[in-house]
């Protein structure tokens, strides 16, 4: 049962290849990109850790420059396998934040979302698979991608689900400031 809470000293968010070249033939580019957005906010507020790969940049770009910008720090992981746990830099990355849940966002949903996916719940893991924040080309993939993830036991979540599930109550700044974004 305690897959299902996110609680912000045992998080990190994982940013999977928003980049340029594959960005721009995403349908739902911006929805995501958007919400990326809100979940990184939201972590600078409350010193969530956010990693961020990249696909062969040389070939698929940087990462999109909304989300470059906003982080607190631009160091992606950089990768040619599809799953980022095959690329050792990605792990030693997570067992050096020392977080058990990973929210969990990015491109494309049944290629590299997915098979990293697998690859964090194999190595034990708590993942909350942001369904709003992922996208693939088509939309058939994406969801066969999301009830791969379910059956694999993934926790499949919403933006503003995680964005209330971290913030817990009304009234603080970071629930104005969060509440003033989604609006």
């Amino acid at each position: 049962m305690d897959r299902f809470f996110l609680n912000k000293d045992n998080a990190a968010l994982i940013i999977i290849d928003v980049q340029e070249r594959l960005a721009s033939v995403m349908k739902m580019r911006d929805e995501v990109v958007k919400n990326c957005l809100h979940m990184i906010e939201l972590s600078k507020m409350l010193n969530i850790p956010v990693v961020v790969t990249e696909q062969y940049p040389k070939g698929l770009g940087p990462t999109v420059a909304e989300i470059k910008d906003a982080l607190p720090s631009y160091k992606p992981v950089e990768k040619l396998t599809f799953s980022c746990c095959e690329e050792p830099n990605f792990l030693n990355e997570m067992k050096k934040l020392n977080k058990k849940t990973i929210i969990f966002a990015g491109m494309e949903t049944h290629i590299c979302v997915l098979q990293t996916c697998i690859g964090l719940l194999k190595e034990g893991f708590n993942v909350h698979l942001v369904s709003d924040a992922v996208c693939s080309r088509a939309k058939a993939n994406w969801k066969t991608a999301i009830e791969f993830m379910r059956d694999a036991g993934a926790v499949i979540t919403c933006t503003e689900t995680v964005l209330f599930q971290l913030l817990k109550v009304a009234g603080t700044e970071e629930f104005k400031a969060i509440s003033k974004r989604i609006r």
